[in-house]
């Protein structure tokens, strides 16, 4: 219980958090940030981790000279990039198994809901890959239920996984690299950090808009 509340403690201050486990550990610091983002984006239960600030605060430390920028992203565009990957494939193995599993007498998951998945990963899946690696909690959940629709790999899902975990990783790090020293930046980071995510969730609620506006005017 008190690693559980040690490791909250760290992913919810990481503003002072990350410069001090990097004051005692060092380089294994890359280790870390790593593993948080390969969890976050590779494991459909752990859609809590805090990615995008983790990103920005990386990007505040490589501004000051604490952490170098190209290794940051790299390393983490490598760990988003694997992350999904994983979370497709697990999605696309059990995906089958899981509309057989029945609870109560009734199927878990209805193979209606996976066909409407699968359809609509084939109409908005190219986008819905891009933009929801800036959506908390949409990320991890995404490739998941992508693997599950079945979603072409090759020529849908990695290509468009790839180019949105570039953009996601260089934005949120360019970002704390050209914002996260300022003094009013970390005198608020808290609030920042919930402008972020509000910002993060902009593009999701537009196209979500842009669909329904859409769709409304081809019922009309």
């Amino acid at each position: 219980m008190e690693l559980l509340q040690e490791f909250w403690h760290f992913i919810t201050h990481l503003n002072t958090a990350l410069p001090a486990f990097i004051t005692e550990h060092g380089n294994l610091v890359y280790a870390l940030l790593f593993a948080i983002i390969f969890v976050e984006t590779g494991f459909v239960v752990m859609p809590f981790l805090p990615g995008d600030s983790l990103l920005f605060v990386a990007g505040s430390l490589a501004a000051n000279g604490s952490l170098d920028l190209a290794t940051l992203f790299f390393l983490l565009f490598i760990a988003a990039v694997l992350g999904d990957n994983i979370n497709y494939w697990v999605g696309r193995f059990f995906g089958p198994r899981i509309v057989k599993w029945r609870t109560f007498g009734r199927d878990l998951v209805q193979q209606k809901h996976l066909d409407k998945t699968h359809a609509y990963f084939e109409k908005y899946g190219v986008k819905t890959i891009i933009i929801a690696r800036f959506v908390p909690i949409v990320r991890t959940i995404t490739p998941f239920v992508a693997g599950i629709g079945a979603m072409d790999y090759r020529k849908k899902f990695l290509p468009f996984d790839i180019a949105g975990g570039a953009l996601w990783i260089g934005t949120m790090l360019l970002a704390g690299y050209a914002f996260g020293t300022h003094p009013w930046i970390q005198k608020h980071f808290e609030a920042v950090v919930v402008g972020i995510v509000g910002i993060s969730v902009l593009p999701m609620i537009v196209e979500f808009i842009r669909q329904r506006r859409g769709g409304n005017t081809s019922a009309a």
